[in-house]
């Protein structure tokens, strides 16, 4: 067995704050519980707040908008503004070292199976990326059984999920891959198959990044009865429920101001739906549960695997999502606006007892969202923490430090891009600087937490390490505990917000009043992070990326 350790890198799509137990959730997940329990609980994790801004992140340990997703490939494909700028490839750029790549020429093993969105095109598919066996999803969802409607140009119903995938270096169609299928399922089944072929001399870096719980919402009808009548009392009795279990955990503070439930895009609350719309809405609940139980059992197998064959104890575990809970079709209204709603209905059967099998296409709304990113702000897509704080769970007690307690917590600052070069310390692999394969490449901008798990530090980034968030036109800029927030219309007042984060994680009091020094000093970083990253907004279209306000969309027809 090899002295260098092995690295398993778990990344869930859309996971919400709350939606695991070990995060006070209802949700049955026994397998990321016990690695909570044996391990390290982040509540203080920070991501971009979509999806592939985040895996870009993590590939190059710096910001999104030096490694070519500056913005969703979805939006820059639309969008001629952002198209040409350097960072806005759409896809994770050659002026960053992949991971993978780094590990792969230092004597890794470099495994995946799962979604990959970061670029479609060969040169920048997974196997050209450093990963050396891998199956993959090119684009950023798909269904999870491979019901895959077509039109009669041969062109697929749901244009903005074409069903690409790879097996190893070559491009497959759905129809290649053998069933039955489901997602999570078919995701580990392939991890196992490489992790017991591979090369037992050679250290292994393994990245599992599953599909679920992303829309469309599909389960086994097994799974969903599990949670049948369990969110019948709607959303914000479900979001009660998980502020107080947070409580019990001490993952918030007992006196914590939670943001209360925000209404955007003209939706009903749910004391306004009828008796049938709220078991449709119920249900979609039920089938979102199942997808995290099921997702749970699959990395349960991972985990016994390792176990198994004497290799967990030397391999560093990390599992997290790759932005807060969606509350929106993000990456479909770009591409398809009110043209989502028809294609559902000709191709898709919604009918309440089928909501959650493969031929039905739905998603959860902003509501349930807001249930599971408590106490924060929103979801997904957004600059607040409700869109970029995630469930973190690290698990490697042979470091010792922070990693050796039971039921550990930490509320430390830490941000995805921290991953590569924790990672390429605990390997023993430098990182290339600022040339790799003949090419110039940026440095990391995010710091190794081996120092700080093993108690030679006591934190990640000192209280004077500025940290920036852009997307869809929302922007963002941190130092410490202070935090300013820009939020464009419809989703806010074009002005500077200031929150202290110690005293107000909801970010429900505005002080850029109370200390306009401070929000001036933090605008003046943000300038200074903007020209830094080549950040470019297109003002001519703000607002979440041009969806929720000109899309046409009725939202109250469109589920809750």
């Amino acid at each position: 067995m090899s002295k260098q350790p092995n690295f398993l890198v778990i990344l869930a799509d859309d996971l919400g704050f709350s939606d695991i137990g070990a995060f006070g959730s209802e949700i049955s997940t026994p397998n990321l519980d016990k690695l909570a329990k044996n391990g390290l609980r982040q509540t203080g994790f920070h991501t971009a707040s979509a999806c592939s801004p985040t895996r870009s992140m993590l590939m190059s340990g710096t910001d999104n908008h030096l490694a070519g997703l500056g913005q969703m490939a979805e939006t820059i494909a639309r969008d001629p503004f952002y198209q040409g700028h350097k960072g806005y490839e759409g896809m994770l750029n050659d002026r960053v070292a992949a991971l993978p790549e780094i590990l792969s020429d230092a004597g890794y093993e470099t495994i995946m199976s799962g979604k990959w969105h970061l670029g479609l095109p060969k040169h920048a598919q997974p196997h050209a990326r450093g990963f050396q066996k891998v199956f993959g999803l090119l684009p950023g969802a798909g269904n999870h059984y491979l019901y895959e409607p077509f039109l009669d140009d041969n062109t697929p119903a749901m244009k903005f999920l074409p069903p690409l995938y790879v097996d190893g270096p070559e491009q497959i169609s759905h129809k290649d891959i053998p069933g039955p299928f489901y997602s999570s399922t078919y995701f580990t089944d392939r991890m196992l198959g490489f992790l017991k072929e591979r090369n037992t001399e050679k250290p292994f870096f393994a990245y599992l990044p599953y599909t679920a719980p992303h829309w469309p919402l599909q389960a086994p009808d097994e799974e969903i009865a599990k949670y049948k009548g369990r969110y019948d009392a709607g959303p914000e009795a479900l979001r009660l429920e998980r502020l107080e279990r947070l409580k019990q955990l001490g993952l918030i503070s007992k006196d914590v101001s939670p943001h209360p439930i925000m209404s955007p895009y003209g939706y009903k609350s749910w004391d306004e739906l009828s008796p049938e719309e709220r078991a449709i809405s119920a249900k979609k609940m039920e089938v979102y549960a199942a997808m995290v139980t099921v997702m749970d059992k699959e990395i349960g197998r991972v985990i016994q695997l390792l176990e198994d064959r004497g290799e967990l104890e030397n391999t560093f575990v990390f599992f997290s999502s790759d932005n807060g809970a969606e509350g929106a079709l993000l990456e479909a209204i770009p591409v398809m606006g009110d043209q989502i709603k028809k294609t559902v209905e000709k191709f898709f059967d919604n009918s309440i007892e089928n909501i959650g099998r493969g031929n039905s296409w739905t998603y959860l709304g902003p509501h349930w969202g807001q249930a599971a990113t408590a106490p924060s702000k929103m979801y997904k897509a957004w600059a607040t923490e409700g869109g970029i704080r995630c469930p973190s769970i690290i698990h490697y007690p042979k470091l010792g430090g922070l990693l050796k307690q039971d039921n550990g917590v930490t509320h430390e600052f830490t941000t995805i891009m921290d991953i590569l070069p924790t990672v390429l310390d605990l390997a023993g692999v430098q990182h290339p600087g600022d040339e790799f394969r003949g090419r110039k490449v940026h440095r990391p901008r995010g710091k190794s937490w081996a120092p700080w798990l093993s108690g030679q530090r006591k934190e990640v980034h000192d209280e004077n390490a500025i940290h920036g968030w852009e997307l869809f036109g929302q922007a963002a800029i941190r130092q410490g505990r202070w935090k300013a927030v820009w939020l464009p219309p419809p989703t806010g007042k074009d002005q500077w917000l200031l929150f202290d984060l110690d005293q107000d994680p909801g970010e429900t009091k505005d002080l850029a009043e109370a200390h306009p020094q401070k929000l001036q000093q933090l605008v003046a970083f943000w300038h200074e992070y903007e020209a830094e990253t080549g950040t470019i907004v297109n003002m001519a279209d703000p607002g979440v990326g041009g969806f929720g306000r000109s899309t046409g969309i009725n939202w109250d027809d469109w589920g809750h």
